[in-house]
């Protein structure tokens, strides 16, 4: 009888246990956007955004602190509104993106705060350069899509401020502020694929796993929205 308990136990546990592993998301690049600003000359803060960031989230939403984020930023897609503008904060002596093109970011640790937000930690590298920063993320929602195909999406806003002197994108201090902040906002679907080929044996014969199809099928009633 104890043998048979400690079986019927382990099998109750282990679809738990599954549901708790931390899901593979990645970013949307349509959908993911960096915002920053930055004095000009003491007259205004000049704004510019850069898309089309790519990257991979591993992140279940009931249990936050096993998440980890890689992301790469492309900064020749930065828009300051202005052909010149773009082309002399990407020249040599600010950003070069001709020899450093992405800023990347990994995340170390995340700490939450409450059910929706949540302290990132991690190492940003420009301009060839590499410090420690720390986002403030908030989680907006996680939810299936209500376009086709579908596809769970968790969408987030976070922000944060960094000296450009602190990655060697010092050029022009009389004119360009030190400080920069940044607002990011962006979206991850659930990569169904890549949690497939973690979690599902090699076929035999084959040594390729069966494909798997990366959307949901259409909802039926409405989600509510999940706790993180």
């Amino acid at each position: 009888m104890p043998v048979r308990l400690t079986l019927a136990l382990l099998l109750a546990a282990a679809p738990i246990a599954a549901l708790a592993a931390p899901q593979t998301w990645r970013l949307d690049p349509v959908h993911t956007r960096v915002l920053f600003a930055v004095e000009h000359a003491g007259f205004s803060q000049a704004l510019g955004t850069v898309s089309g960031s790519e990257g991979q989230l591993l992140f279940d939403p009931d249990d936050w602190t096993g998440a980890r984020l890689t992301v790469s930023v492309p900064l020749q897609r930065l828009d300051l509104g202005d052909a010149k503008w773009n082309k002399a904060v990407m020249a040599g002596n600010l950003l070069d993106t001709d020899r450093h093109p992405d800023a990347r970011f990994v995340s170390t640790r995340v700490e939450p705060v409450d059910a929706s937000h949540a302290r990132v930690f991690g190492q940003l590298t420009l301009r060839g350069v590499t410090q420690d920063v720390e986002l403030a993320v908030t989680v907006n929602a996680v939810k299936r899509h209500p376009m086709p195909p579908f596809r769970r999406t968790a969408g987030f806003s976070a922000t944060t401020t960094l000296s450009r002197k602190a990655f060697g994108v010092d050029g022009w201090p009389s004119m360009i502020g030190d400080t920069v902040e940044l607002r990011i906002e962006a979206e991850a679907v659930r990569d169904r694929n890549a949690d497939d080929m973690q979690d599902t044996p090699s076929d035999s014969n084959t040594g390729t796993p069966p494909a798997a199809n990366d959307s949901d099928p259409p909802p039926s009633p409405p989600i509510m929205k999940p706790t993180p």
